[in-house]
């Protein structure tokens, strides 16, 4: 299953309606799904960095939450990544996103 939202209106749905969680390096978005499976889109800006920046820090996040099962109900979320994400270590990374994920 492919647990990713590809479209822009998705996203902006997300945006409008979603309960809102921070950290210093990112700001978590989630609604309660239709359907039993959670979807999960990654906004990362350009302010980041490089495409090359921007794109192995999308990588990384999408093994952390492959590897930590974090998504534990069934709510669709946008991750999205404040200016200084793409430069933490990726411990540093896995307490980030646990933490937006319990709160």
């Amino acid at each position: 299953m492919d647990h990713r939202l590809k479209k822009e209106k998705q996203f902006s749905y997300i945006y409008r309606k979603g309960k809102r969680s921070n950290s210093k390096f990112f700001t978590l978005f989630s609604v309660e799904s239709k359907y039993d499976n959670y979807l999960i889109g990654f906004a990362i800006s350009k302010k980041i960095g490089k495409a090359n920046k921007r794109n192995k820090l999308k990588r990384r996040l999408k093994e952390i939450i492959r590897l930590n099962n974090l998504p534990k109900n069934f709510n669709n979320y946008v991750l999205m990544a404040k200016p200084g994400a793409a430069e933490l270590e990726f411990n540093d990374l896995i307490k980030e996103v646990k933490y937006l994920f319990e709160k």
